[in-house]
Parts: C-alpha cells; sequence; structure tokens
C-alpha cells in the first residue's frame, strides 16, 4: 500500500471515530456547557450492614406531624406521622428500611419515617448519592435531597434546598431533581424529571446522586448525568456556594407534591436503602 493510501484510510478512520465520539457526547449530554468531575475520596457512609435501630451517631430522627415544628403537614399538606418505631425505620439485612403504614397514630391515618444528618454531618459540595429501591402508589412520596445548614435559623427556602430524588408513587419511572431558593421555590422551583426506560425505581436499586461544586450542581441516575443547575439557571439568588447542608432521607405520604392514597394504594409501602455515601 502507497503512503497517500495509507494516509487516505488513516484520516477515514479517525473522522469515523471523531463523529462516533460526537454523537456520544450529544447523546448522553443535556447541556454542552456542562462541568464533570470525578469526586472518588469517600469521607462519609453509611452502609446499614448492622441490623437493628439507626446508628444515632450519625443520624437524627424528625418526629411528628410537623405541628411541634411550627409546620403542620411539614409544610407540605403531608398526612403521615413520622416515628422511630422498628414499624416505620429499621436496619434489616444490610438495607435501611423506611415503611409507610396505614394505621391510626396521634391523630394521624398513616406513619412513617424521616431522617437527617443536621449537627451531625454537614458538607459544603462534594458527591452525595444513595443506592435505593423506591415504594410504589398514588400519594407515596420518597425522598432523598438537603437543606442548608441554617435552617432552623432563617425561614425557608432561604437556607436553599438540594431535592436529589423526589419521586410521586404514581409515576414509578420518573424522579426529579431540583432546587430551591429566594424566588424560586415551591411550584417556582428548577427542576428536570428523568425517565427511566423501560424499567421503574421501585423494582430495583438505583443509585441517585449529585455533584455539586462552586457555581453549578450536576444531578445523575446510575451515573448518567441529566442535568447541571448553575447560576444562570435561577431567576433569585444563588445561594448554593454559602455554606454546608445536611442530608435527609424520608418517605411521606400525601402532600402537595403527589396528593393523598387512593383506594388502589397498597399499605405498607417501603423504601429501602442500600447505602449513603458522600465522596470529595
Amino acid at each position: 500500500m502507497n503512503k497517500k493510501k495509507k494516509l487516505y484510510k488513516m484520516n477515514k478512520l479517525n473522522y469515523i471515530l471523531l463523529i462516533v465520539f460526537s454523537q456520544f457526547l450529544i447523546s448522553c449530554s443535556t447541556d454542552e456547557t456542562q462541568t464533570v468531575t470525578t469526586l472518588n475520596q469517600l469521607v462519609w457512609q453509611d452502609e446499614f450492614n448492622t441490623d437493628g435501630p439507626l446508628d444515632t451517631s450519625k443520624w437524627n430522627y424528625d418526629i411528628g406531624n410537623g405541628s411541634e415544628q411550627g409546620i403542620p403537614g411539614w409544610g407540605n399538606n403531608e398526612l403521615q406521622y413520622y416515628t422511630s418505631r422498628p414499624e416505620n425505620i429499621s436496619v434489616q439485612d444490610g438495607m435501611l428500611m423506611i415503611t409507610a403504614r396505614e394505621e391510626s397514630y396521634e391523630g394521624s391515618g398513616f406513619t412513617s419515617a424521616r431522617i437527617q444528618t443536621k449537627d451531625l454531618f454537614e458538607k459544603k459540595y462534594g458527591r452525595f448519592e444513595a443506592r435505593i429501591q423506591l415504594p410504589w402508589g398514588q400519594g407515596m412520596w420518597p425522598a432523598f435531597w438537603m437543606l442548608g445548614s441554617n435552617s432552623d435559623v432563617v425561614e425557608w427556602p432561604a437556607c436553599g434546598e438540594i431535592d436529589i430524588m423526589e419521586n410521586r408513587g404514581s409515576e414509578p419511572t420518573i424522579i426529579n431533581g431540583t432546587v430551591h431558593g429566594p424566588g424560586y421555590s415551591a411550584g417556582e422551583s428548577i427542576s428536570k424529571a428523568y425517565d427511566l426506560v423501560n424499567d421503574r425505581f421501585d423494582t430495583g436499586f438505583h443509585v441517585f446522586g449529585i455533584e455539586w461544586g462552586q457555581g453549578y450542581i450536576n444531578f445523575y441516575v446510575d451515573d448518567v448525568l441529566y442535568n447541571q443547575i448553575t447560576p444562570e439557571d435561577v431567576p433569585g439568588p444563588w445561594i448554593f456556594d454559602n455554606q454546608p447542608f445536611y442530608i435527609i432521607m424520608n418517605v411521606a405520604v400525601g402532600g402537595n407534591y403527589g396528593g393523598p392514597p387512593n383506594a388502589n394504594t397498597i399499605f405498607p409501602q417501603t423504601m429501602y436503602v442500600d447505602y449513603v455515601r458522600v465522596y470529595q
């Protein structure tokens, strides 16, 4: 083969590889300006490997229906009463289990659990992820999320909120990643849905995570980057560079997000959490 033909074949192969690589980037990216990082130094974790109650050196329980905190219905017209009972929360077989039940308890018609790491673990920036199998059914509202560390000092949403994953149980293939802040909270929040193709979030485990750095928050499902939110995307102040945040996990029942259960909702419903990990 002469040098000219050989060079032509090499150039043609390089061109084909360039096209394939470009198509790969287009298919996997939702924004050509996204910042993709690799954060792999583990700094905090709970693997839930010890059966029994929750490790209270890592987690706090939120108890009640929100009234004692001054936000009845937890500010969202939720129907459950959160407890620390093993019926609602326990660690078994290497999994954290948060279970919503239909029962009369302390004036509420449902019980569940909500836990958080406030004052135990708070961090600014990093990769926050959890491997979870979701509950399902109308009225179920599982969530893995974060609040700014000054949440008991300033009125929400001034503290900031990052919803790494929340799901309407009536939509078992869809989760949302969202931020709330001053001027963009509740119905005006900045959010994007991720639709799982040919699968459901209640029939297997999936990893939900964010990578958060100065001026951006990347949202992932199973290492697929599906959204990035930056200061240019919010109509109010960007408050996510101001302070550390803490982690929250819960299963709400009813509320503004997905509405109440109906006659077809089956109880109990459990969210299974394999692990929660934080990297920097």
